[in-house]
């Protein structure tokens, strides 16, 4: 789809200079662009989902609970110390 788009000079210079760097064309470069944003964006609303979810912090068990977990992967699946 073609569409116009109005874009602040210095920015559209930055742009082009990006897109040459990364050898793609200026569609695909804003493509990529806004493709990234919008994931940015839902990634934004799935955290904030999950933060309303489980609004409360962690307790003193679950805290200690995670610390054990990650020894135990470190030691057992990453073969390091802790």
């Amino acid at each position: 789809m073609k569409t116009a788009i109005s874009i602040p000079n210095e920015i559209f210079k930055e742009a082009e200079k990006a897109a040459r760097k990364f050898n793609c064309s200026r569609s695909e470069f804003f493509t990529i662009a806004i493709k990234e944003f919008l994931e940015k964006i839902n990634s934004r609303k799935l955290l904030n989902a999950i933060n309303e979810a489980f609004p409360e912090e962690e307790t003193s068990e679950e805290l200690s609970l995670r610390q054990k977990s990650k020894r135990y992967y470190s030691h057992k699946v990453l073969k390091e110390r802790y």
